[in-house]
This record gives C-alpha cells, structure tokens and sequence, in this order.
C-alpha cells in the first residue's frame, strides 16, 4: 500500500489510542488528562505568531479552542507518523516495522519535553508543572500509547 496512506492511517490510530488510552488511565489517576483545550490556545497562539508563553495561564482562551485542539492533535499525530513510514520505505524498503513504530512512539516524547512544555511556560520537561513529576511520566506514557497505534497502524495497513 501506499507509504503516504499507511502514515495517515498510522498517525490517526496512533492518536487515537493515546487519546483512548490517556482517558483510561487518566480516570484511575494514573496519568494526568491531556487538556485538549490548551492544545487548541497553543494552536491559535501559533496562528497568531505566539510560540512561547511565560506560564500557562498567560495563555488566553480561545472559540472553539477544544475543536481546535483536536484538529491540531490529530494533525501532528499524522505528521509525525508520516516521517517514520516514509523513512522506513525510503532507508529500509517495504513495509515499517511494528516493533521500531513502537521505540518511535516513544522518542516523539521528546517534542513534549522540549518543544510543547517550555512553549507553554511549563519548562523543559514539564518541570514546573504544577503535577510535578506526573507530566513528564504522562507524557512518555501517551506516547508509548502512540507508539502502540503507531505499530497497529503499520500492521493492519
């Protein structure tokens, strides 16, 4: 199948079991919830050339934030899968691994770590959360869940 096709079926799978999976977890206590309405300000924010905040309450609700937030979620979700199938088809050949989508998840922690926590005014690896340790150890968690919709995606497709 197409490499292109298989990397959105991927990403949309691999999102939705974060999302899933998050919810899950997140109703036990495990896990902290993924605020999908802050996605949706980081993304206006971003529409609106802001990239960086000082603290997260500096970032101002938006209209339709949540729709937003999720269109934006489910897009980098795609966007990040499409780099990994494509990749694979282009430095390996034929159809990505399950296994190494998985280890994949994993490593796109580190865009939280180091692009969407400081952005938020949350700091490198979420260190000024007000859930402490718990946001980091959300974070890998969701994207060990992303990782698993990751190598679902690149196996049934």
């Amino acid at each position: 199948m197409d490499p292109v096709v298989t990397g959105v079926v991927a990403g949309v799978l691999g999102t939705l079991a974060m999302d899933s999976l998050n919810h899950l977890f997140a109703r036990t206590g495990m896990l902290s919830k993924i605020d999908v309405g802050m996605i949706g300000r980081m993304a206006v924010g971003w529409a609106r050339g802001r990239f960086s905040y000082g603290h997260p309450s500096d970032m101002k609700q938006a209209a339709n934030e949540t729709l937003y937030g999720y269109f934006m979620h489910y897009t980098i979700g795609v966007g990040l899968a499409l780099p990994y199938v494509l990749g694979w088809d282009l430095l390996v050949g034929g159809p990505a691994s399950p296994a190494w989508a998985l280890a994949y998840g994993l490593a796109t922690t580190v865009a939280s770590y180091f692009f969407v926590f400081p952005s938020m005014g949350l700091g490198v690896f979420g260190r000024r959360s007000p859930e402490g340790i718990r946001a980091p150890l959300s974070s890998l968690a969701n994207h060990l869940f992303y990782g698993v919709g990751l190598a679902v995606g690149v196996a049934l497709v």
